[in-house]
């Protein structure tokens, strides 16, 4: 078949402008390099480009709130729902829940002081949550709960009294909002043993008990309730029951412990004081409440070199802590390192200089210290009595010629007299001491 060449023509058309559409493209192109200019610039953000940072919410933090909790780290706990708040800071449970982990964490602390700041922290905590839902069961039975451990005669003195009244008030306020709330009863019981009225202690943890055993708190308050009853054994059984559903919560472990000691299985008690120990390295926490109970325990068995190590353990972590220094006086004195005593003694009730707590933890004078280490004395109360007294006896008994124990002693003691007359066992004890130095000369003024 042939084909012949044949030209490609083009018929020319003629085409007439829209003047509409002209301004239409002319618009669209004003508006895109306005765009693209915004984009150069930073003032609008490409929408294929990854966010810089992910956005948080309040209940990611509470998450990982509730995860140190369960992994025994109570002050990540605390940082975690304080930023949860900072996003939402009207939920009452997040609220609720910062107060419970607050007031366990002050467990963890050592001295009066830092326990009562710690309570109060809780306290206006847990106000907060009841502010933002007045009518919440679980914050007015956590309040109970934080006002129960606020009312500690060491912590609250003659207010006592007043904080286990309110806190009993919070916690019938908590069943009457909700019947069904096992925390309410469980703390109720709490409460109950701390006022001395054990039966209905022991009917409300029974019946928070059959309600709820999953619950933490109310294994650990049976266990309480066991342990104020003199029953050790059983103690242990409920405070193990609540390791086993919390098993990294140190403060546990230390009870068992204690307990263990109660019945003079000084191996058991310092198995349990190491786990809670090992807890706090593997967390990196530097608690000292755990080389502290170590401490007693081989005091108590006379093992007083390793009393002594494990206790100078603890000041390590806390070089500033009146009350470890007081442990370490006292494991001192009961070795009849009495020398020694007066040193970390006078740290612990008068306060010391950098020089003189270095010389306390050492064991032997410093000739180089780290001079931020000055320690300030803790004053004369309930808990402290006994370092007060301890720390007068060992001047009373070392007081020669030459130096002026009796004289410090006599200042001690009388302030022991004036906090403490109507203690008859406290005062036998002061006036041995100023018979000792009487008989140097020394007079009580």
């Amino acid at each position: 078949m042939n084909y012949k060449s044949r030209g490609l023509h083009f018929r020319k058309q003629r085409t007439q402008t829209n003047p509409y559409r002209a301004l239409l493209l002319v618009g669209l192109i004003l508006v895109s390099l306005f765009i693209l200019q915004a984009v150069q610039t930073d003032k609008i953000q490409s929408p294929f480009e990854p966010t810089p940072t992910p956005t948080r919410t309040s209940d990611s933090y509470a998450q990982e709130g509730s995860a140190h909790f369960n992994a025994g780290n109570l002050g990540a706990a605390i940082s975690a729902y304080e930023q949860a708040l900072e996003f939402d800071p009207d939920n009452a449970q997040i609220w609720s829940e910062l107060a419970r982990i607050q007031t366990y964490s002050s467990a963890m602390l050592t001295t009066d002081a830092e326990k009562r700041t710690r309570l109060d922290e809780a306290i206006a905590s847990i106000n907060k949550a009841i502010e933002a839902q007045p009518d919440n069961s679980s914050a007015h039975a956590i309040k109970a709960f934080v006002l129960n451990w606020r009312s500690n005669p060491f912590l609250a003195g003659t207010e006592t009294d007043m904080y286990l009244t309110e806190a009993e008030q919070e916690a019938q306020r908590a069943i009457v909002l909700d019947p069904q709330n096992t925390l309410a009863l469980a703390y109720l019981a709490e409460i109950y043993i701390d006022q001395q009225r054990l039966i209905q202690a022991q009917s409300y943890i029974e019946q928070a008990i059959t309600r709820d055993p999953s619950l933490m708190d109310v294994q650990r308050i049976y266990g309480y309730v066991m342990e104020t009853l003199g029953d050790y054994p059983e103690a242990i059984r409920y405070y193990q029951e609540a390791v086993n559903i919390n098993p990294s919560l140190t403060f546990l472990y230390i009870r068992i412990g204690v307990n263990y000691r109660q019945l003079k299985q000084y191996e058991l008690a310092l198995e349990y004081f190491a786990k809670a120990a090992n807890i706090n390295e593997q967390l990196g926490i530097k608690d000292p409440l755990p080389y502290i109970a170590i401490g007693k325990t081989y005091s108590q068995t006379g093992e007083f070199f390793a009393a002594t190590k494990n206790v100078q353990k603890a000041i390590q972590f806390d070089p500033t802590n009146p009350e470890v220094y007081a442990t370490l006086g006292m494991v001192y004195f009961k070795s009849r390192n009495y020398e020694s005593a007066i040193v970390a003694l006078k740290c612990s009730v008068k306060g010391c200089t950098a020089a003189e707590s270095c010389e306390a933890r050492q064991g032997d004078p410093c000739e180089t210290y780290d001079a931020q280490y000055t320690v300030e004395g803790m004053p004369l109360s309930p808990s402290t009595v006994v370092n007060y007294y301890t720390y007068a006896s060992a001047l009373a008994g070392l007081h020669r010629k030459n130096n002026d124990y009796c004289e410090q002693a006599i200042d001690v003691l009388q302030q022991v007299r004036g906090g403490f007359s109507n203690e008859p066992s406290i005062i036998q004890i002061v006036e041995a001491n100023e018979q000792i130095c009487a008989s140097f000369g020394y007079y009580s003024r």
